[in-house]
């Protein structure tokens, strides 16, 4: 089968047709796809059947699959590289694995530590009647539409990004941070493969702006967060048995949508390394 890229009708992603992410490829797919991903910045592959080790490796022509930071018990799979996203309950009552049921904030996966991970990979094995979908948004489009006062006023300034792995609640800013994961990050960052500059702030990780008194530093934060969520940066993916998406952390953010918590709903979770993010000139 051919090699076609779909783009999707919409402000972020395309459909990849013609790969089995299983196999070997030739370096002129891995050039397409690479190419794909900086354009589209979201790939998606319908009908994909993966081991754990298959997963792994089939987007190592992104990068290095990352270690898991999440306890074992938390993680739900052997494997340091792969994380079970699931709300199913062993029999002893206990979660197989990771970030439950419910509804989850926009957020850049791992914003909160040095060097975030560049790519994440999601993996549908098992999936409720409705809902539990997952929103992408375009943060290169989030920072075109950026008003230039907001943009003059906090150029060079960073976001402090702090994560205590609820989904649905900001860090209290009184709590002791350092006893919560968190960093310092660009508001503007510059993607060092495209060069184009993206927003870098999400609802869940985002807290406060670095040398702004609080009231003024929530109000553009407030705005912010508005312009990132605006649904025309949005693509809502209705996921299907077997899809494997594969998106940039570094120009996106992504959430989950509510689905009936009695349903079962499971996806394989892997990340590549990625760096230190470099602020946009």
């Amino acid at each position: 089968m051919t090699l076609k890229i779909i783009p999707f009708d919409g402000p972020i992603g395309a459909e990849v047709c013609g790969v089995d992410l299983a196999q070997l490829m030739n370096d002129e797919t891995v050039q397409a796809l690479i190419d794909a991903w900086h354009k589209h910045v979201l790939l998606l592959f319908r009908n994909q059947h993966l081991t754990d080790e298959q997963l792994k490796k089939s987007a190592n022509w992104l990068g290095e699959t990352s270690e898991i930071s999440m306890p074992v018990d938390r993680r739900g799979d052997d494997d340091s590289q792969i994380q079970l996203v699931s709300n199913i309950l062993s029999d002893d009552g206990a979660p197989i694995g990771a970030f439950g049921d419910g509804e989850m904030w926009f957020h850049h996966d791992m914003s909160y530590r040095p060097e975030p991970h560049k790519a994440t990979l999601l993996h549908a094995l098992e999936l409720p009647s409705k809902g539990g979908n997952t929103k992408f948004a375009n943060m290169y489009l989030g920072y075109k539409n950026v008003p230039a006062e907001i943009r003059k006023r906090v150029r060079g300034r960073k976001v402090l990004q702090a994560y205590n792995f609820t989904m649905l609640e900001k860090v209290d800013l009184k709590e002791d941070l350092e006893n919560i994961q968190h960093q310092w990050q660009p508001i503007f960052v510059k993607h060092p493969e495209t060069e184009k500059t993206a927003l870098y702030v999400s609802r869940l990780i985002s807290m406060a702006i670095e040398g702004l008194e609080r009231k003024e530093s929530n109000r553009i934060l407030s705005q912010l967060i508005e312009i990132a969520e605006n649904s025309s940066l949005v693509y809502e993916h209705v996921w299907q048995d077997g899809d494997l998406t594969m998106w940039d952390n570094r120009c996106s953010t992504h959430a989950r949508t509510d689905f009936p918590p009695e349903e079962r709903r499971l996806l394989r979770r892997c990340t590549i390394e990625g760096g230190e993010m470099i602020a946009a000139a």
